[in-house]
């Protein structure tokens, strides 16, 4: 089976040629061979890039990607490594989530303010920080 271009790699995998010069940059893609100049890819890059946009839309940053990718011993079985990383976003989640229904409150309890000053406002005299 023929390699593939940056393009038709590209395209199968619903991306920008730039996004895969970009992965490649970053370590997200390993270099690949160059046949008259022209970057060719194998196959098993669409597989890979599949695996990148699975992990962005988890809400891995792209650190967090190339870990998940190259950050563990090569024996290390894929759910393995996805298991060690998803305990430790959902951490975050749940602390961002925390964050957020926070802030919730705060604009739910200001919706109900009725002063006219900042010296009369209960609100802003419960300072939480």
């Amino acid at each position: 089976m023929e390699d593939l271009t940056i393009g038709e790699a590209a395209r199968r995998a619903g991306l920008q040629p730039s996004t895969l010069r970009y992965y490649e940059q970053v370590g997200l893609l390993p270099v690949p061979k160059r046949v008259g100049g022209r970057r060719r890819y194998d196959y098993d890059v669409v597989q890979r890039l599949g695996a990148i946009k699975v992990a962005q839309r988890a809400g891995f940053t792209l650190a967090e990607i190339a870990l998940l990718l190259q950050g563990f011993a090569t024996d290390t079985p894929l759910s393995a490594r996805w298991h060690v990383l998803a305990r430790q976003k959902l951490r975050e989640i749940d602390a961002l989530l925390a964050h957020v229904q926070e802030m919730k409150r705060l604009l739910e309890a200001g919706l109900e303010c009725q002063c006219a000053r900042l010296d009369e406002c209960e609100l802003c005299s419960h300072n939480d920080a």
